[in-house]
């Protein structure tokens, strides 16, 4: 029995063996095949982009030079029928336009002297007769050569310094006229190579004039990139009168694979590779019977997993992720391949702002930590980046020699239990604060029942006083204007009064044309009593010929008041030295606001603008909501009914930060 098993034993660990050689043997041919490609492939992309960059190089000189004798036929056909002054003008001037790589045209005489030029308009005026004396030397051995030869001739390139920095390397050409003296054009070397070779060659290469000694004179086209390679051609451009080298540089980066191989060595591989391969087949034989078996049993169990509608995950010791079942997929929105390879470390399906603490838990958890029986709730992300809450069991992964290979967790989705939750607690803050809203709605109704006949009597007495104080002077005229005050102030607060009551049983109120002025006029007083107190200077800017706003004037005096009041508020601090409050009105123009009317043309934007602390985006998000406030003594009404009553006058109440710190409050309301 025993060497039953050892023969077993030896048998297996034999195949194995010869497996792991036959797979060795097969990836080392084609490695050495994949080589070879790569090898010849590189080789012969080299060889082809080389020729046709000689192809392309041999061309662009031929084009050239057929430019550089369309020039020449060009002067030719100027000084046809002979040159005089009335035809210089207009027949030079258009051909300096057609020709970009010339600077100058000029005519001289037979003793260089200048009867006329022309310079280009594309560039700025480069030659003085200072700076043409500079040049004199090559023209003169340009002029030289073409007497000699009866034809045109060229001077050897030279440098014109430009005006602010910089230069150019320039070339005179001399063609000798039959009645006497010369037609001089100067060349710029680089524009010459931008107009009279194709575009073509310079996309993605260098083209480069220079000296017969290698000396670079002017280059157009494409810098090297770094890591590239370098091809290389020349061809030399021998011209009457002095000689120049085209040189095409081209960058390329590593060959493509070319697909062209030895016929023998392909031949003599793929043999090889046959052979491993019916190797291998008869190997994989043996092991197909195997499999069919296991096949039948994973069959079953994938079943099973499937049809639960729980998610299911396997780790190993390390954390990789090793299985996951189609609910946990779907649960995610990630695929089970995009889950597992994954790999170990933060999961695609961890939230960004708490894969620092799962992290922990889970090195917690391989370390040996015992997750609680009764499970524990987390939070994940599906792909598209919502958050749902999970409940999670956790339970060790034990294999059938009783070893510890890993853990399985077991995942529910609890969004819809916590949705159904929320919906009630909603539910019951709505009540609430509806029961608070109606008490407040009796409460505003039996404060401005009650406060009436006081106000009343505050305006009589007040009137009374004013009859008695007629006609006063010195500080009984004081008194007297004190008194008129109360009197405004109590009238103004009875229309207060009304104007919530009317508001809070819904009322319709009477809108009228109101000036910008009289609005701010009307709180300036109460806002600047405030202002001295805290230490706050008040700027009021009016755009001019501001037309009346169509609203009703007592609510919109509280709106401004209300925000006012709050803006000094945030500049309470000790730390602020200095505090401005600003009150702006302007048209609304061309201002796109969300909820806004889409023609901003017949509305008017105010403006309250302080320098205090801002506002947080914890705030920001309950800014509006009732109740809700951050002092002390603040009931959290304000901004609610400051936004009711624009969004009653069909304008949006809306904030942003004021830079460098500080808000601003706007809201629109109609002209008249």
């Amino acid at each position: 029995m025993a060497i039953r098993i050892g023969g077993q034993a030896f048998l297996s660990l034999r195949s194995v063996w010869q497996r792991w050689f036959l797979w060795v043997l097969l990836a080392l041919l084609v490695l050495a095949l994949l080589g070879t490609v790569v090898w010849l492939a590189g080789r012969h992309e080299a060889e082809q982009v080389q020729a046709a960059l000689d192809r392309d190089t041999a061309d662009a000189a031929a084009d050239l030079r057929a430019g550089l004798q369309r020039n020449v036929q060009g002067l030719h056909a100027l000084a046809t029928g002979g040159l005089d002054r009335a035809r210089w003008n207009a027949e030079s001037a258009a051909l300096m336009r057609g020709h970009r790589e010339w600077l100058r045209l000029e005519w001289r005489d037979g003793a260089l002297r200048t009867l006329a030029a022309a310079d280009t308009p594309y560039r700025i005026t480069l030659f003085d007769e200072a700076g043409r004396q500079s040049a004199q030397a090559d023209v003169s051995l340009a002029c030289t050569s073409a007497h000699k030869l009866e034809g045109a001739a060229y001077s050897p390139s030279h440098y014109v310094a430009l005006p602010e920095s910089g230069g150019l390397e320039v070339m005179e050409l001399c063609v000798p006229l039959e009645a006497g003296g010369y037609l001089i054009a100067t060349y710029a070397l680089r524009d010459m190579l931008i107009e009279l070779v194709a575009p073509t060659l310079r996309r993605g290469q260098e083209v480069s004039l220079t000296e017969p000694d290698g000396t670079r004179l002017a280059s157009v086209g494409t810098a090297r990139r770094i890591g590239s390679r370098v091809f290389s051609t020349q061809q030399l451009i021998d011209l009457p009168g002095t000689a120049l080298v085209l040189r095409v540089d081209g960058w390329r980066a590593a060959p493509d694979v070319f697909p062209n191989l030895l016929t023998a060595l392909v031949t003599a591989i793929s043999i090889a590779l046959v052979s491993v391969l019916v190797l291998l087949a008869r190997d994989t034989r043996r092991r197909l019977r195997a499999e069919s078996d296991l096949a039948d049993t994973l069959a079953f169990r994938k079943a099973m997993e499937d049809s639960v509608v729980t998610g299911l995950r396997a780790r190993d010791l390390q954390g990789r992720i090793t299985y996951v079942n189609p609910a946990f997929c779907e649960m995610v929105g990630f695929s089970a391949e995009e889950l597992v390879a994954a790999g170990f470390g933060e999961a695609p399906y961890w939230p960004t702002e708490l894969a620092h603490e799962y992290q922990k838990r889970q090195t917690l958890r391989l370390a040996g930590g015992l997750p609680p029986r009764e499970g524990f709730e987390s939070v994940f992300m599906r792909k598209n980046g919502t958050r749902f809450p999970v409940l999670i069991f956790e339970a060790p992964l034990i294999n059938a020699h009783g070893v510890q290979t890993g853990w399985m967790s077991a995942f529910i989705d609890v969004s819809e239990q916590r949705r159904v939750e929320e919906l009630s607690r909603a539910s019951q803050e709505r009540l609430q604060a509806s029961a608070r809203l109606a008490t407040v709605g009796e409460m505003a109704s039996l404060l401005s029942h009650e406060l009436t006949q006081p106000l009343a009597a505050i305006a009589s007495y007040a009137t009374g006083s004013l009859n008695l104080l007629q006609g006063a002077e010195g500080e009984n005229a004081e008194v007297a204007m004190a008194v008129r005050r109360i009197a405004e102030q109590a009238d103004r607060a009875g229309q207060v009064i009304r104007s919530v009551h009317d508001f809070v049983r819904r009322r319709d109120r009477t809108r009228e044309p109101v000036a910008p002025q009289a609005l701010l006029d009307a709180v300036l007083p109460l806002v600047r009593l405030q202002a001295r107190k805290l230490d706050v200077r008040v700027e009021m800017v009016l755009e001019d010929g501001l037309p009346p706003a169509q609203c009703d004037r007592t609510l919109v005096e509280q709106v401004l008041l209300n925000l006012a009041r709050n803006a000094m508020q945030a500049m309470d601090m000790p730390e602020l030295r200095e505090r401005v409050l600003l009150l702006r009105v302007a048209r609304a123009g061309s201002l796109r606001v969300e909820g806004a009317p889409a023609d901003m043309r017949h509305w008017l934007l105010f403006t309250v603008a302080d320098v205090g602390s801002g506002i947080s985006d914890e705030v920001a998000k309950r800014l509006f909501t009732p109740f809700f406030t951050t002092r002390p003594d603040g009931m959290g009404l304000g901004l609610s009914l400051c936004r009711t009553v624009v969004e009653q006058h069909g304008g949006v109440l809306m904030y942003e930060p004021n830079r460098p710190r500080g808000t601003i409050f706007r809201f629109t309301l109609p002209m008249a």
